[in-house]
């Protein structure tokens, strides 16, 4: 995730981070930076045991607020920071949340600040997200996963756990999410499911069609566009598939990532997934062409000054064998095409959504835009030609997918 995607995304959000004892805590540093940097303000809580691993001070001096660790805090005119603190939240975030500490709230007691103004909380408008941290053995105990099934039960919302290398040498889940993946989850936490219960389905990237072992015919399609997509559609509550060409991007949270690199690949991969789909997003710069034979060996120059030829054939047109299928023509898959043209884009847009079948396609000047963070797209529908002005590609893929959601909901209705 490049770090200027976060910058506004929390604005106006009043976020209270909660720290309770772990080696973790280092980690609620820099999210307490990641939160600031997408717009957020930040107070934090601490529990006595926090204050083990990291210093109230430090907190201070990242947060720019006077950190509250006991519930017998003065400072607050009536002395219930429990109430105020809360009642001003947007959200109460714990990370890292202890074994201890889920235990506390699972169990309705409140010996310090922290878990007594999670209690205290208005849970109809202040929600409460917990980013377990702990040792494996801990986090598989019955006795956890008993806790983490109840305040879940009670309405609080319980983040992953990461799978890798913990504090004490072991090895396995429990470790706490990075900065930049919880600051990803509160955004989505935030996010209005506007496909929520939707099966979305994506490709992204180029193709690969190899000429011979070493050697190949591709494009300069980075994948970052589809991959913002598919990011904003899970953050909308879809469920996401992403076929991905060769490309060198982390996957975005929660989207199941199908790896591939023919044409012939994704064709195999994408007709398959496309059945279970709702909504099919084409924004993969696939090869129109392949060579008719690829060769066993590497074709090497023998200095005669002869060049190889190359024949090729036409690869399959994936998004119009999608768009022409049963389940599309019957309404029960709505597919949007993408179109990386390099002149007269409008009408060239225009002539691909006609000769796809497809009731939105959305262009773009491949040149303008291929590797970079930004674009500017046009949606060609019945409805005419809407224009999304340049912007990154993180705020494009945000403003499509509300685009198609509206048209979902609206054939749906």
């Amino acid at each position: 995730m490049n770090a200027d995607d976060l910058v506004g995304e929390l604005a106006g959000r009043h976020i209270v981070l909660g720290l309770s004892g772990g080696a973790a805590c280092f980690k609620a540093a820099e999210f307490c930076r990641a939160l600031q940097r997408a717009g957020a303000t930040v107070q934090v809580v601490m529990t006595e045991a926090a204050c083990q691993f990291i210093t109230p001070v430090a907190m201070q001096a990242l947060s720019g607020r006077p950190v509250y660790t006991s519930q017998w805090d003065a400072r607050p005119g009536n002395n219930m920071a429990h109430i105020n603190l809360s009642r001003e939240a947007d959200a109460i975030v714990v990370a890292p949340a202890s074994a201890d500490f889920i235990a506390q709230l699972a169990q309705g007691r409140a010996s310090e600040l922290l878990p007594l103004m999670c209690l205290a909380r208005p849970a109809e408008r202040v929600p409460l997200l917990l980013a377990p941290a702990m040792n494996r053995e801990m986090w598989a105990h019955p006795a956890t996963q008993r806790n983490v099934a109840q305040v879940q039960e009670d309405g609080a919302t319980v983040l992953g756990v990461a799978h890798g290398d913990q504090a004490c040498g072991e090895f396995g889940d429990g470790r706490m999410l990075e900065a930049d993946e919880l600051v990803e989850e509160v955004i989505a936490f935030f996010t209005p499911k506007s496909l929520l219960g939707q099966r979305v389905l994506v490709t992204a990237g180029p193709t690969f069609e190899a000429i011979d072992p070493v050697r190949g015919i591709t494009n300069h399609s980075s994948g970052k566009m589809g991959f913002a997509i598919a990011r904003a559609a899970q953050e909308a509550g879809a469920q996401v598939t992403l076929v991905a060409g060769p490309v060198h991007l982390a996957t975005p949270r929660g989207v199941n990532r199908i790896d591939v690199v023919s044409a012939r690949e994704m064709h195999e991969v994408t007709v398959e997934s496309a059945q279970a789909a709702h909504v099919f997003i084409a924004t993969a710069a696939v090869a129109d062409w392949r060579p008719a034979v690829e060769a066993e060996h590497k074709i090497k120059k023998d200095g005669s000054g002869a060049v190889p030829e190359l024949a090729f054939v036409e690869n399959p047109d994936i998004l119009s064998e999608v768009a022409h299928g049963q389940r599309a023509q019957a309404g029960e898959l709505y597919c949007v095409g993408f179109a990386a043209e390099s002149q007269d884009l409008v009408a060239n847009a225009q002539a691909k959504r006609a000769r796809k079948g497809v009731p939105l396609l959305v262009g773009n000047l491949g040149p303008a835009t291929f590797g970079r963070d930004d674009n500017a797209l046009v949606l060609v529908d019945d409805e005419g030609v809407t224009e999304l002005p340049h912007a990154s590609k993180r705020r494009l893929a945000q403003q499509l997918v509300a685009e198609i959601a509206r048209r979902v909901s609206g054939a749906s209705a």
